[in-house]
């Protein structure tokens, strides 16, 4: 009989041949991907090796905004009269940056970054990218040196709209010396990379000095149990704030986020990256707007010195 002998059907297939094949198949979404994003990346190498020298399209000195945008629960506030399909854009308007979450949930498409970049806004919008759970979470960093690579090359498909790499780290991975060499020689230096970590026994010096060798921003996070400070460990500071005694649901006061814009001011830092993921009750897009406009204050500014290019709206 013909097709007697043809693979099974989905629903022939038992729980773990179904789960092999979703594996089997993001595997391959995966390499076909990189291959594409490859080929890409060469052709601008290309270009830039055939162009002048162009100075960086990093040009502000502070970028605010949040850890991510796609929120239901900000729709009547936030978003309120806003049309679904154009929550971005409302978005773009209001900020100059956002951190994408979407791509540490699910390894990130080229078509679905060169969306991103031809996102309509601000021409000098720049986004950070959240490394995808697979490096960090599931892998926790073995052997993932190629994997790192390969996820950079799709990334850099956004070109003049590329920020931060940012790795955030379980809270069950504790500080080892064996683990900090082991992210230390996975990171590509040519590349501004974040490490994020959610266990408190790294905020230590040794961390410390090993990231300012290495030129690694060591992620500064306001989270439940986490070393509430501002630590330096390259000419940028980074900062995630989930809120510090309930993750995500806390709304900042007008203290707490003086207090914030004053220690990015005392760390002296050439460039600072902070991103708001309270994202509970639409705290986030409030919260952010309230640090940017307080990062343009005189006596903020007088600490900072160039810290007035910031302007309130994100123009």
């Amino acid at each position: 009989m013909p097709g007697s002998h043809s693979a099974p059907g989905w629903t022939e297939l038992t729980p773990e041949e179904r789960r092999e094949r979703r594996r089997l198949r993001r595997e391959k979404q995966r390499e076909d991907n990189v291959k594409r994003a490859a080929k890409m990346h060469t052709a601008r190498l290309k270009i830039k090796a055939n162009s002048s020298n162009a100075p960086s399209h990093i040009k502000r000195l502070v970028y605010v905004g949040c850890s991510g945008w796609r929120y239901w629960k900000w729709r009547d506030s936030f978003y309120a009269d806003v049309p679904q399909q154009e929550w971005f854009a409302h978005y773009l308007k209001r900020f100059d940056t956002v951190e994408i979450n979407a791509s540490f949930y699910s390894w990130p498409t080229v078509a679905g970054v060169q969306a991103w970049r031809r996102a309509p806004g601000k021409k000098k919008f720049v986004y950070t990218v959240k490394v995808c759970e697979l490096i960090t979470h599931v892998k926790k960093f073995k052997g993932t040196k190629t994997l790192i690579r390969d996820f950079g090359l799709i990334a850099d498909i956004l070109g003049d709209k590329m920020g931060c790499f940012l790795f955030q780290l379980p809270p069950s991975y504790r500080y080892t010396n064996a683990r900090l060499k082991e992210i230390i020689s996975q990171l590509d230096p040519a590349r501004r990379n974040v490490v994020e970590f959610r266990h408190a026994s790294w905020w230590n010096e040794e961390v410390y000095s090993a990231f300012r060798k290495a030129g690694i921003i060591f992620c500064s996070c306001s989270g439940p149990r986490l070393p509430d400070m501002l630590i330096r460990t390259a000419n940028e500071v980074y900062i995630r704030l989930h809120g510090p005694k309930r993750w995500y649901r806390h709304d900042y006061s007008k203290d707490e986020l003086t207090e914030w814009a004053r220690r990015i001011a005392a760390s002296r830092a050439k460039r600072a990256w902070a991103y708001f993921n309270n994202d509970h009750d639409a705290h986030a897009p409030k919260n952010a707007a309230v640090l940017r406009r307080m990062l343009t204050r005189v006596d903020v500014r007088s600490a900072f010195p160039n810290i007035g290019r910031v302007s309130q709206t994100g123009s």
